[in-house]
């Protein structure tokens, strides 16, 4: 009895993933497909890696698998992720690590990420929203309103500037879409009067003061 009973207990749940397949999550051996991977925590450092498919991992006594294989994230042409606490990499994309061999990542930051060969999300890293989209394409006669999150580009945070169509537009971290506009036809013998929000340089490259205004 209880030797049937220990055999029993032994017996792992058979979990099928979105294909359909079988695998052992949790087992002592997992099978991952391409394009698939796992989290495998170390006891003895406290510390997880990826395992990428193709590949047949063995877990040994010291390690725990922390979930079931997963799909790498796998974005189209013209299309984008925002990656939140993104891993950190070389000039020539080599994965930094730290001393205990963990990939080492930029917390609390993101990182935007366009077309490219599949990848797996490393521990902490984590998909925004869970979705992938579309870049933006601008018709002509037609602008973005950009202000500036951050110091970058020369550009200063609060910074406000127009990207215009017909463009596709490629968003940036440091950046934020205020409103999309549409552009102000002139026909013969008007203007417009123009009135400065802040201190800028208009289109024609003239600086300008606060309040001030001008006709264009």
């Amino acid at each position: 009895f209880f030797s049937s009973l220990l055999m029993a207990t032994k017996r792992l749940p058979r979990r099928s993933d979105e294909s359909g397949s079988s695998e052992d999550f949790g087992g002592d051996v997992v099978r991952l497909k391409p394009y698939q991977y796992i989290h495998v925590h170390d006891n003895n450092s406290n510390c997880s890696h990826v395992i990428l498919g193709p590949a047949t991992f063995t877990r040994q006594e010291h390690e725990h698998i922390l979930n079931q294989p997963q799909q790498c994230i796998a974005i189209p042409p013209r299309h984008y992720c925002v990656v939140e606490n993104p891993v950190i990499r070389t000039s020539t994309g080599e994965l930094v690590k730290d001393k205990h061999g963990q990939a080492k990542v930029r917390l609390g930051d993101k990182e935007i990420r366009l077309h490219q060969e599949p990848f797996p999300l490393y521990p902490q890293e984590v998909l925004v929203n869970h979705e992938i989209l579309p870049l933006r394409v601008l018709a002509p006669n037609t602008a973005l309103r950009l202000k500036a999150l951050r110091d970058f580009e020369g550009r200063s945070a609060g910074d406000e500037w127009l990207f215009e169509g017909p463009a596709t537009y490629v968003p940036k971290i440091e950046e934020a879409i205020v409103e999309e506009r549409a552009a102000t036809i002139l026909k013969p013998n008007t203007g417009l009067l123009l009135r400065a929000r802040s201190t800028c340089t208009d289109r024609m490259g003239t600086k300008r003061q606060a309040g001030e205004e001008w006709l264009h």
